[in-house]
């Protein structure tokens, strides 16, 4: 029988095993660790954007990246926003370029059309990621180009380094400022094999999340040169982000910032490493084929809720939450399904992962 969402997620938090992401902490205990951090750190709180904790995390993000100033927004909806609108402002055009798969059209209900009145012009092959080429197709002007590093929805693909630095070559003889929206751009660095710094040379702003990757309780980082950064700020307050206490979720970023940068690479190694061993299951595909990042998308030849049913099963047997969710693919009887590889999947072998992965085609 089919289990509502309010039973699956029950299931799920019966799972003594989730395979996909970072273990997360229950609230006790994740505030209990925030409690002993600030303690052992001294960490007063911020008043409305301004104290020692978060103008030291902006510095130290904005020295990652590359970027001569940061700054922290609750979210990165409105990072982005604000993004977008400085650069349209700036060049007094309201159209700029994004990817077909962006994360401003897919699930922020337009928010840059509704709010501002701008047109984003979509630039790409929503299967790949963005390249010269298709900027070259699209011979409109744009205030901006709006470039995701790593495609989310066409799972966690990179371009090569050549690709992404003619791209930049490309946007540099247009006079097109760069923005990344590099909400797994900390997941990035394991594949090219350079620094953030490295891989943002170019982009004149970015944007990064501090939950995707890090682990925070929620937040984003604006970063840019100086006067960027300080319109950042101006639309920050105009969009009701500044808010009188953002040192909890800066502080849950913070303490777990260098472990977390330090644990990816072992995580895009296991990426590698399960992609291989789920290669040879019958029905089951995966996108990448060889991953770019820690994440990849399994298609599998099973509908999207039979595919469910038998995650479900499995959990109630095993206590092992397989995938978080799968939906239809464009294929008809195909379904998909995004997998996250953090610290579980680590220390899971193969033989412990694979056959269970089997199990979902029935």
């Amino acid at each position: 029988m089919t289990l509502s969402a309010e039973d699956r997620q029950r299931l799920r938090e019966r799972c003594g095993v989730v395979v996909g992401g970072f273990r997360t902490p229950s609230p006790a205990d994740e505030f209990q660790m925030l409690a002993d951090w600030c303690r052992a750190n001294g960490v007063a709180h911020d008043n409305y954007g301004e104290g020692a904790l978060i103008a030291d995390f902006e510095r130290r993000i904005a020295g990652l990246v590359g970027k001569a100033a940061a700054a922290f927004m609750p979210s990165g909806v409105m990072a982005q926003l604000a993004a977008v609108r400085i650069w349209t402002e700036r060049a007094r055009l309201p159209r700029f370029g994004l990817h077909p798969t962006s994360h401003l059209i897919g699930h922020e209900r337009e928010a840059y059309e509704a709010l501002f009145g701008l047109h984003g012009a979509v630039v790409g092959d929503r299967l790949r990621p963005m390249t010269a080429a298709d900027l070259e197709a699209e011979r409109s002007p744009l205030a901006c180009l709006i470039v995701e590093l790593p495609i989310r929805e066409a799972g966690g693909q990179l371009p090569t380094w050549e690709e992404l630095d003619a791209l930049k070559d490309a946007c540099r003889r247009r006079a097109i400022p760069l923005h990344m929206d590099g909400a797994r751009l900390w997941e990035s660095r394991a594949f090219y094999g350079r620094t953030h710094a490295e891989i943002a040379a170019g982009f004149a702003s970015v944007y990064v999340s501090v939950y995707k990757g890090l682990g925070g309780l929620a937040g984003a980082v604006l970063a840019g040169d100086e006067d960027f950064v300080a319109e950042a700020r101006i639309w920050r307050k105009r969009l009701g982000g500044t808010l009188v206490r953002q040192s909890p979720m800066i502080a849950s970023a913070a303490m777990r910032l260098d472990a977390r940068l330090a644990q990816l690479d072992a995580c895009y190694a296991r990426a590698l490493s399960l992609a291989e061993a789920l290669s040879g299951v019958p029905g089951l595909r995966v996108n990448p084929a060889r991953p770019h990042t820690n994440m990849m998308h399994l298609y599998f030849e099973a509908p999207a809720e039979a595919v469910l049913d038998r995650r479900d099963g499995i959990a109630e047997r095993d206590g092992v939450w397989l995938i978080g969710g799968a939906r239809p693919a464009e294929v008809p009887g195909w379904s998909v399904s995004e997998l996250y590889v953090g610290d579980t999947l680590v220390e899971l072998g193969d033989d412990e992962v694979a056959p269970r992965m089997r199990a979902l085609l029935g």
